[in-house]
């Protein structure tokens, strides 16, 4: 969600101005309103979001204190690999995301078996990635998901057509999720050598040993 501030300053000499401010977060809005606070010179100051909602700082408090307590400001790699000889995919991600101000990291792999390429694989991850987001609860907030597959990275922006019927139906079936979470998706494409973590889980899947952790992580 993003916040605009409309404003209206007064300056010593008593002129008022109306400001309206560009596009930042709530704790943002927050930081900044609570500094234009302590220069005893704002007049009037409301927080209007993206779907035209007008929230009182009080109402804005209390929505970041229990954003603070749910995780937040996530970022999801995802990667997925396939051996042709044995017609298994390993598929891996990692999320990292913050609560309760701490930044924490869960690490997950599996192993399938009725996949058929290397970009069912990718698109599998991402799933797997997903479904990690709904057992956590996350819903209603901005997610950032980033892998190195072009294809899917692509076709995921709408960018790149989606001509294989079985990866648009992962694309769909993506979709359809993150919409029934409510999860606003942004996808960046970074290279193998920058998703060494999920390329390892990914490979781990493959050799059959299974990751599953939470921890904390330094920020």
């Amino acid at each position: 969600m993003n916040i605009y501030m409309e404003m209206t300053y007064r300056a010593r000499n008593k002129t008022e101005a109306f400001f309206k401010s560009e596009p930042v977060s709530p704790g943002e809005a927050l930081l900044i309103a609570e500094d234009l606070e302590k220069t005893g010179r704002l007049k009037e100051i409301a927080f209007i979001d993206d779907y035209d909602t007008s929230w009182k700082l009080k109402d804005l408090k209390k929505y970041m204190e229990k954003v603070d307590a749910e995780p937040h400001n996530i970022r999801v790699y995802f990667d997925g690999g396939y051996d042709r000889n044995d017609r298994k995919a390993g598929l891996g991600c990692a999320v990292y995301y913050e609560q309760d101000g701490r930044f924490m990291r869960l690490r997950k792999n599996a192993a399938v078996e009725e996949l058929d390429t290397n970009n069912e694989a990718e698109y599998a991850a991402l799933y797997l990635a997903v479904q990690e987001l709904e057992a956590m609860g996350v819903g209603h907030i901005p997610v950032h998901f980033i892998g190195d597959s072009q294809v899917v990275i692509n076709q995921m922006k709408e960018e790149w057509p989606t001509m294989e019927q079985s990866l648009h139906e992962w694309a769909d079936r993506i979709d359809e999720k993150l919409a029934a979470m409510a999860v606003e998706p942004s996808y960046h494409l970074i290279s193998r050598k920058d998703n060494r973590e999920c390329d390892r889980l990914a490979t781990q899947a493959l050799q059959g040993t299974e990751v599953e952790s939470t921890s904390e992580v330094k920020g």
